[in-house]
């Protein structure tokens, strides 16, 4: 990290609220020299939480009151119009004001995705803006969206989705041209409904690194960079994971724990299944990127641990770096212009 970086938390965000976030702020801060952190909640609690870790706000760490909190079964309607002093809106805020250049929550993700397009606005050329995680696969990670903003979205938002999640991958994982498939129900061109295809052919005649259909099956396997669908169909496809993800390791833990003798092969293979736990850790890939933004937002899990937490800060900082919304913003004004020309 070059220069430094102003990173607005929301405190009282998620499950766990301050317990988690301040403890991944300290951190945060002892790994990275050149990070401020403003911790934007109850001011009161915040403090509390900061004296139970025998700490003080100070030039890297600060403190900036708000006097609500987003409920994490709040309506977007409500934490947008109702509660415009939560500590989600208030951070939100900083990054609009430029006090902040990124934004992490664990809070709600509908009203983080409200508040945030209300408050920062979409770039030029984005209809609706996505959610973009990384995903472990055998080969390394991809990233895949949209996750559960858009339920509904035309060939064209499909389109842009790519583009966003292609300058994402290239900026964080160092790509210079990573490749794109769109998440479909078979290979051939003949396959899936009217919007996927048309998606496909816009794909095709643009700049992007576009390899055709991927299935779900192929989503783990690495076959690409990065996997674009609608809404629906990526948050379906991360539940289900994550529910087969949580069955293996309970049948592992049942089986490894049936009697003596396999207590006794648990113990032998401790080593492979503690590589793989790290692996496929979900916590390691914590913190989703709201893109098409005029302005970086990481929506952490609701229930993410400190660990986890620290992985959405470390996004935050990337994505930072790297400049992204510019970048989405000159890749599309370079994608418009090429489609005028032709």
């Amino acid at each position: 990290m070059s220069e430094n970086i102003t990173i607005a938390l929301d405190a009282m965000g998620g499950d766990v609220g301050p317990a988690v976030v301040v403890p991944a702020a300290l951190q945060m801060l002892k790994e990275l020299p050149r990070l401020t952190l403003v911790l934007v909640g109850d001011e009161g609690v915040l403090q509390e939480e900061l004296n139970a870790h025998d700490t003080k706000a100070d030039s890297r760490l600060r403190l900036h009151h708000a006097s609500q909190k987003v409920e994490m079964d709040d309506k977007p309607s409500l934490a947008l119009r109702g509660k415009k002093d939560s500590s989600m809106r208030v951070a939100i805020n900083l990054v609009k004001s430029g006090e902040a250049q990124a934004c992490v929550s664990a809070g709600n993700t509908g009203a983080l995705m409200a508040t945030a397009r209300f408050v920062l606005k979409t770039l030029p050329g984005i209809d609706r803006p996505a959610i973009c995680s990384a995903l472990p696969t055998m080969s390394g990670m991809i990233h895949m969206l949209d996750l559960g903003a858009n339920v509904d979205t035309s060939a064209e938002n499909l389109l842009e989705f790519a583009v966003m999640g292609s300058v994402l991958t290239s900026a964080v994982a160092n790509l210079e041209t990573p490749t794109i498939g769109l998440l479909n129900i078979g290979e051939e061109e003949v396959k899936g409904n009217e919007r996927v295809k048309e998606a496909a052919r816009l794909l095709a005649d643009s700049r992007l690194n576009y390899i055709g259909f991927v299935e779900g099956d192929d989503i783990y396997k690495g076959c690409v960079d990065v996997v674009v669908c609608d809404g629906f169909v990526g948050n379906v496809a991360l539940k289900t994971s994550e529910g087969v993800a949580k069955m293996i390791s309970n049948a592992m833990k049942e089986e490894f724990s049936r009697n003596l003798l396999t207590r006794l092969a648990a113990l032998l293979a401790l080593p492979v299944l503690n590589a793989l736990r790290r692996r496929i850790d979900p916590r390691r890939y914590n913190g989703a990127s709201l893109l098409g933004l005029q302005g970086i937002v990481v929506k952490s899990h609701g229930s993410a641990d400190v660990l986890a937490f620290t992985y959405a800060i470390r996004e935050a900082v990337k994505e930072v770096e790297k400049n992204v919304p510019q970048r989405i913003s000159k890749q599309l004004e370079a994608l418009l212009s090429e489609r005028q020309t032709v």
